[in-house]
């Protein structure tokens, strides 16, 4: 059976550079929405998005009654 090593000694840190880092942190939420908006508009425009988005308001609109 292998010896098992007990006592107190103390342990070498690690340099700071190597030491796992603090998480970022979080952005506010309107911050996410202002940088994705404009890419979402960008796509919608270029793949017909922004119609097929009319069409579909236009059919909810007629299903509630409006």
């Amino acid at each position: 059976m292998a010896a098992q090593h007990t006592g107190s000694t103390s342990r070498r840190r690690r340099p700071a550079f190597t030491q796992p880092q603090a998480a970022e942190p979080t952005r506010h939420p309107a911050v996410a929405v202002a940088m994705a908006l404009p890419c979402a508009v960008l796509l919608a425009v270029l793949f017909g998005g922004w119609e097929q988005m009319a069409n579909q308001a236009q059919a909810v609109a007629e299903l509630i009654g409006h």
